[in-house]
């Protein structure tokens, strides 16, 4: 058997699909195909049991697949320490960060890390958290940036910043007369939110109490999105009112009397960003490379009287 099968099966069995396993493995169907059928011929066992319609593991592929994944991480673990008597800031450090954080942090980031790591380039990911969980495991990705709270074994994290909430509003809507707005507001039936997966529609449900999960009214009265720049869009049309995290607040391009911004009453919520990463990764001075830029980005500091606010 290789490390390159064993990638095949654990990649297979995360995606119960040969055509995105494939994908993920870059290379095409029939290879991983046969890859995966040579393995379970040297093994004797069928480690996958298939159908027209989907792909499971059996009993018995539920343990090798899970061995398999020890040994790609003891196999990467061997790649990367071979990587540690080399300048830890002179090689691509491969960094993950959730959708609601990347598109706000990453403009301002590089050219600061670039500044005291020129010849440590990211290859850049933006994913779910549990995907990029996943892939920092599988040591896919080197780093990640999250919202706590984040807990997997053998990983260390460290936070970089707080972040409060505001609520952006239509330029007319009859809330931008107020300085702030208070959370117990935010339960009309046009309040938009991003749709499930996302960790930061989770902390916007647990800081309005009015639209937590779970109440039959949340189900019916909100409008959902795949992004935060669809639900800006959708606010600056008039469609209804959002709560964003303070490094989306101020990057958009629309022109003055479109979109109005409100602080949230305190106590203002809020979420820690953090990063994330692997205990055995043999660059440390790279990760502190890393966070140390990250909070040296001017993005990573709201206004004073907001950043004192405490948690809801």
């Amino acid at each position: 058997m290789t490390l390159t099968e064993l990638r095949y099966i654990v990649t297979l069995a995360q995606e119960q699909h040969f055509g995105r396993a494939a994908e993920r493995c870059h290379v095409s169907q029939p290879t991983l195909s046969v890859g995966v059928k040579k393995l379970e011929d040297e093994l004797g066992v069928l480690i996958f049991e298939r159908s027209k319609s989907a792909v499971r593991l059996t009993p018995v592929g539920e343990g090798i697949v899970a061995q398999a994944q020890k040994v790609l991480e003891q196999a990467q673990c061997i790649r990367e320490l071979a990587q540690a008597g080399k300048n830890q800031l002179a090689a691509p450090l491969k960094v993950g960060a959730i959708y609601t954080v990347g598109p706000y942090l990453f403009p301002h980031l590089i050219p600061q890390l670039h500044r005291v790591a020129p010849q440590m380039p990211l290859y850049i990911e933006e994913n779910f958290t549990h995907v990029l969980r996943d892939k920092l495991r599988t040591g896919e990705l080197d780093a990640i940036i999250i919202a706590l709270p984040f807990q997997e074994a053998d990983v260390l994290t460290k936070p970089l910043y707080d972040e409060p909430f505001y609520v952006v509003m239509p330029a007319d809507h009859v809330w931008s007369q107020r300085a702030s707005i208070d959370a117990a507001m935010l339960n009309d039936k046009s309040l938009l939110l991003l749709g499930e997966g996302h960790c930061f529609r989770d902390q916007v449900l647990e800081a309005c109490p009015a639209t937590r999960r779970g109440s039959e009214a949340q189900q019916h009265t909100t409008v959902e999105s795949s992004s935060l720049e669809t639900i800006r869009h959708m606010v600056a049309s008039g469609l209804g009112v959002s709560v964003l995290p303070f490094t989306a607040v101020d990057s958009h391009h629309y022109a003055p009397g479109v979109i109005e911004v409100r602080p949230l009453t305190p106590p203002v919520p809020y979420r820690t960003v953090a990063i994330a990463w692997r205990a055995s990764f043999p660059r440390p001075k790279a990760i502190e490379a890393l966070a140390d830029s990250i909070r040296l980005c001017s993005v990573s500091r709201p206004p004073q009287p907001v950043e004192a606010a405490q948690p809801a």
